[in-house]
C-alpha cells in the first residue's frame, strides 16, 4: 500500500493505492475548474488492471453528485447516479451501451487512472503503441462518455498519451504510477 500525493495545476489529489495483479485505491481530490469541488473515489480492478468499479462522490457549494460505475467480468458497463443541487452542465452518468469495448475508466483530472492500461500492457517498460476505448468520467459533473486514447512507449518510464488532439508525455515511477503529467499533476514526496 502506498500513500500518494499529486500537486495539480488547479488543486491536489491524495490516494492510498495497492498494486498487485489488480489495483485498489481510495482517494480524494480538490479542484477549482469549472467550480471549486471536493471529490472522493474508490477504484478497484480485476486481475490485469481491467476496471471493475469506480465509485465517485463530488461536492461543491450547494450541489452534490454521485456515480457508481461498474464493469462486469463479461464486459458490460452499468452505473447508478445521484444529483442534488445546482451544478451547471451535464447530469452524471451516460449511455453505457457505447462502452462495451472499453476495459478502463478514466477519471478526469486524475493521473491515477492512466496507470491501468500502461501497467496491463507494460508500456512503461517495453516498446509499443496501443489504442484504447475508455469510460471517461468528466469532473466534477460525473458524466460518463466514450473516449479513445493512445499510449505510446517513448523510453523506460516515459509514455506519450494522446486523446482528441491533446498530447502529453507522462513519466512513470518504478511501480508504474504516473509521476509527472505535464499540465495536470506531479507526484510529490518519497
Amino acid at each position: 500500500m502506498r500513500g500518494l500525493v499529486w500537486m495539480k495545476d488547479e488543486g491536489a489529489e491524495y490516494a492510498e493505492v495497492d498494486l498487485a495483479s489488480e489495483l485498489t485505491a481510495v482517494g480524494v481530490a480538490l479542484g477549482t475548474d469549472p467550480v471549486p469541488y471536493r471529490l472522493e473515489y474508490t477504484l478497484r480492478t480485476f486481475p490485469g488492471y481491467v476496471t471493475e468499479l469506480l465509485c465517485v462522490r463530488a461536492h461543491g457549494a450547494g450541489w452534490h453528485r454521485a456515480l457508481d460505475l461498474r464493469r462486469s467480468a463479461h464486459g458490460t458497463w452499468s452505473c447508478e447516479t445521484k444529483a442534488e443541487g445546482d451544478l451547471e452542465g451535464p447530469p452524471p452518468g451516460g449511455d453505457m451501451n457505447v462502452l462495451n469495448d472499453a476495459l478502463d475508466c478514466d477519471l478526469g483530472l486524475s493521473p491515477l487512472t492512466n496507470t491501468m492500461p500502461v501497467l496491463r500492457h507494460g508500456l512503461n517498460d517495453c516498446e509499443g503503441r496501443m489504442d484504447f476505448v475508455m469510460a471517461w468520467v468528466r469532473v466534477p459533473h460525473l458524466q460518463v462518455t466514450r473516449e479513445t486514447q493512445r499510449y505510446t512507449h517513448l523510453s523506460p518510464g516515459s509514455v506519450r498519451f494522446e486523446s482528441e488532439g491533446f498530447s502529453a508525455d507522462l513519466a512513470f515511477d518504478h511501480d508504474g504510477i504516473v509521476a509527472d503529467y505535464p499540465g495536470l499533476a506531479k507526484l510529490i514526496g518519497p
